[in-house]
C-alpha cells in the first residue's frame, strides 16, 4: 500500500515540477533572463500557491452547499452537513497540496544558483 502511495505521490511530483520547469524555461527564453533564476522562481511561485491552496481546502468547513436547490422559499435550507467522507476527501487533498507545495519550494531552492547550499 505504501509503495503505491509514495510512486503515485512521485509521479504527481515529476508532473507538477515538469510543468513547472517547462513554463519557467519557456518564460525565461521569451523574457531573455537567467534560465536557473526563473526555474527557481517558477517553483517557488507554484509550491506557494500549492501550500496556500492547501491551507484553504483543508479548512473548509463541515457545511456543503445543497445540489438540488431550486429557489429558496420560507426557510428551506440550502446547505447540508458534509459526510464523513468528504470531509476525509478534504483533509487528504489539502495533504497532498501542502506536501507538493513544500516539494517545489525545496526543488526551487535547489535550482537556485545565488546561494550555495553547502
Amino acid at each position: 500500500m505504501w509503495v503505491g502511495a509514495l510512486r503515485r505521490l512521485a509521479g504527481l511530483l515529476v508532473l507538477a515540477g515538469g510543468i513547472t520547469a517547462f513554463a519557467s524555461l519557456s518564460v525565461a527564453l521569451l523574457l531573455g533572463e537567467s534560465v536557473s533564476r526563473a526555474v527557481s522562481v517558477g517553483f517557488y511561485l507554484v509550491g506557494s500557491f500549492l501550500t496556500i491552496a492547501g491551507f484553504f481546502v483543508g479548512n473548509r468547513g463541515p457545511v456543503r452547499l445543497k445540489r438540488d436547490v431550486g429557489v429558496p422559499l420560507f426557510g428551506s435550507r440550502i446547505v447540508r452537513w458534509a459526510t464523513p467522507e468528504e470531509r476525509e476527501e478534504s483533509i487528504n487533498t489539502s495533504a497532498i497540496y501542502v506536501v507538493l507545495g513544500f516539494a517545489l519550494i525545496f526543488l526551487g531552492v535547489l535550482a537556485d544558483t545565488r546561494y550555495s547550499l553547502v
